[in-house]
C-alpha cells in the first residue's frame, strides 16, 4: 500500500460500495459502464457461487467482498467518478495520513491480476483467515501459466495439491493452485 500525494499519476486506488450485497445495480456494474471508460482498468476479485432459480443449480461469478473494488484511474478523474455515483466511496487505511486514500502500486497489482486471472480455482482469504503456520517456504514458479509469479507456499495438512499464496498489499490474499514441477524454492 502506498501514500502520497500525488493527484496526476495514475494508481490503483481502493474503493469501496455502500449499497448491500444483493442490490440491483452495485456501483461495480455501474463503472462497467462505458460512459465512465474504466475498461481494463476495473478490478473486482470474483469468486464462484452456486444459486438455485426455479429449482435449477446455476454457478455465477460474484464478487469475493461485495464491497471492495480497485480502480487504475488518476486521482483528479476518480473524483469526479466518486461524486458521480453516490454509494462509491474511497477506502482510507487506519494509522495513516488523513484524507490519503489506499493505493496499490501498478507493479504489485498487475502481479496479483496476472496471477488470479490465469487460475480457475482461486480462493481468496482475509488476511486474519490465515494464520502464520499456513505460510510455508517462499517459492517462483519457473515456466507454466504462472511463471515468474512468487509467493509463499500453502502448506495444509492432508493437501493433496500444491498453493501458492500471493498477499496483496495487506487488503486479502489469493491461494492458486500450481503444479509441483514448475515449483523452485526461494532462498531467504
Amino acid at each position: 500500500m502506498e501514500t502520497g500525494q500525488t493527484a496526476v499519476e495514475p494508481y490503483w486506488y481502493v474503493l469501496r460500495d455502500l449499497k448491500r450485497p444483493n442490490a440491483k445495480n452495485p456501483a461495480y456494474r455501474q463503472l462497467q459502464d462505458e460512459r465512465y471508460n474504466l475498461s481494463g482498468k476495473l478490478f473486482i476479485p470474483m469468486k464462484q457461487r452456486v444459486f438455485a432459480r426455479s429449482g435449477k443449480k446455476i454457478v455465477l461469478q460474484v464478487p469475493y467482498m461485495p464491497d471492495l473494488l480497485f480502480v487504475h484511474e488518476n486521482r483528479n478523474r476518480l473524483d469526479s467518478i466518486v461524486a458521480d455515483i453516490p454509494s462509491l466511496q474511497y477506502r482510507f487505511a487506519k494509522g495513516c495520513i488523513q484524507h490519503d486514500p489506499m493505493k496499490v502500486s501498478d507493479a504489485e497489482m498487475q502481479r496479483f491480476i496476472q496471477a488470479v486471472s490465469q487460475s480457475e480455482k482461486v480462493e481468496y482469504f482475509r488476511l486474519d483467515e490465515v494464520s502464520p503456520r499456513l505460510y510455508g517456504r517462499h517459492i517462483r514458479i519457473i515456466g507454466g501459466r504462472l511463471d515468474g509469479c512468487e509467493g509463499r507456499l500453502l502448506t495444509r495438512r492432508g493437501s493433496r495439491h500444491k498453493r501458492i499464496i500471493i498477499d496483496l498489499a495487506g487488503l486479502f490474499s489469493a491461494t492458486i493452485e500450481v503444479e509441483p514441477e514448475y515449483i523452485q524454492l526461494v532462498k531467504e
